[in-house]
């Protein structure tokens, strides 16, 4: 028997998958396991957004749409940057994605090519590194060492030491929550093409911040391609709808691309999405579960010995220090899954060089398991 392996496999595993399959085994078992590893709001999509795949169900809706996806959906999009951003978006330049997932790999695809270098932060989101790796593209992580967000002085660093062609970061970001002020936001992008690095904002998170206005990178230069996703303010991560809004120059790249990986994205999530956008009261409703949720873990994580790494200004995340019990967050983690059933992911995900000094906790669950998993976390260390 020959199997051929390609390098590509070699990726680091993403472990809060890993974690996430751990807790699902056990809960499989019958134990009570609170998981606060993964960033999956524990609401279903708004009910209007199920009533329309309901319907578009029935009238047998699933086919093929357009490769950058449904001109109704695409206008949905850029009425959204008026009303949410005082931006004016043409709908030609929005594609449809399948997932924020999809987005990622069509860009790296259309913006780079293998043996380019491109710059993410450190801690990040595990996805960017590992596609990028297994595109061939090299990374390059900036250590924010204490500072809470990438800054354009890391920028001008980095590329005097490795001329890099891109630049990716997310605001808020995932897993510190932290929050790119508008005027720091304003002056990355302005050096990133000064320099010619193209960007990549990763804007996932937007409409989850408990402290400021949403500012997109869109406001700081025409060129920015910005990546969104249905998943986590919209409450809609398995039906696996994203967009991007690209450069001109960039849409018809991304399309070519798009339609041998994907065809294009499925057209019942399509047609759901559109109504994510009438559903603001349900979704705020939700996001002031989480503000709960993050005031409790603000006060009740460092009391337990899990110092704040990070501010948390947005999304759904509490980033963690963990040294006071371990210099080992992935046997750390394994052994509070199996002793205290509470599940949350190692920071080696966001960090290879420090994360084993640190820990996520996602609070995109219910209060009352947020109560639990402190309780059961206060028990355990005792």
């Amino acid at each position: 028997m020959v199997v051929s392996l390609s390098r590509r496999g070699d990726v680091e595993p993403f472990h809060a998958m890993d974690v996430l399959a751990e807790a699902n085994r056990l809960k499989a078992k019958g134990v009570p396991v609170v998981s606060m590893a993964v960033g999956q709001p524990s609401d279903p999509a708004p009910a209007g957004v199920r009533q329309a795949a309901t319907l578009a169900l029935k009238m047998g809706r699933i086919g093929y749409t357009d490769a950058l996806g449904l001109a109704g959906l695409r206008e949905a999009i850029a009425q959204h940057y008026a009303d949410h951003y005082d931006r004016a978006v043409s709908p030609g330049r929005i594609a449809v994605t399948t997932g924020s997932s999809a987005a990622f790999n069509l860009a790296f695809l259309a913006m780079f090519d293998p043996g380019d270098r491109v710059a993410i932060a450190a801690p990040g989101y595990p996805a960017y590194r590992n596609i990028m790796a297994a595109l061939g593209i090299e990374i390059v992580e900036i250590e924010l060492d204490g500072d809470a967000y990438l800054h354009a002085e890391h920028l001008k660093a980095a590329h005097r030491e490795k001329q890099l062609k891109g630049v990716l970061f997310a605001s808020p970001a995932n897993p510190t929550g932290a929050i790119i002020p508008a005027d720091e936001l304003s002056a990355l992008v302005t050096t990133a093409q000064e320099l010619g690095i193209a960007v990549i904002s990763d804007e996932i998170y937007h409409r989850l911040a408990y402290a400021a206005p949403d500012t997109t990178a869109l406001a700081c230069g025409p060129d920015v391609t910005v990546i969104n996703s249905f998943s986590k303010y919209y409450c809609m991560t398995g039906w696996r709808i994203g967009w991007m809004v690209l450069p001109e120059p960039l849409v018809r790249p991304v399309e070519r691309i798009a339609q041998s990986l994907y065809i294009s994205p499925p057209e019942l999530s399509q047609i759901a999405a559109i109504e994510a956008f009438k559903a603001t009261g349900e979704l705020e409703a939700v996001k002031a579960r989480y503000a709960g949720n993050r005031e409790l873990l603000m006060k009740r994580l460092p009391e337990l010995g899990f110092t704040l790494a990070a501010p948390m200004d947005g999304a759904f995340y509490a980033f963690c220090d963990v040294t006071r019990h371990t210099n080992d967050s992935m046997a750390f983690a394994r052994k509070m899954l199996a002793e205290a059933h509470v599940a949350a992911t190692p920071g080696r995900d966001f960090d290879p060089l420090q994360g084993h000094r640190a820990m996520r906790f996602s609070y995109a669950g219910s209060h009352d398991e947020m109560v639990e998993a402190m309780t059961r976390l206060e028990n355990w260390l005792k």
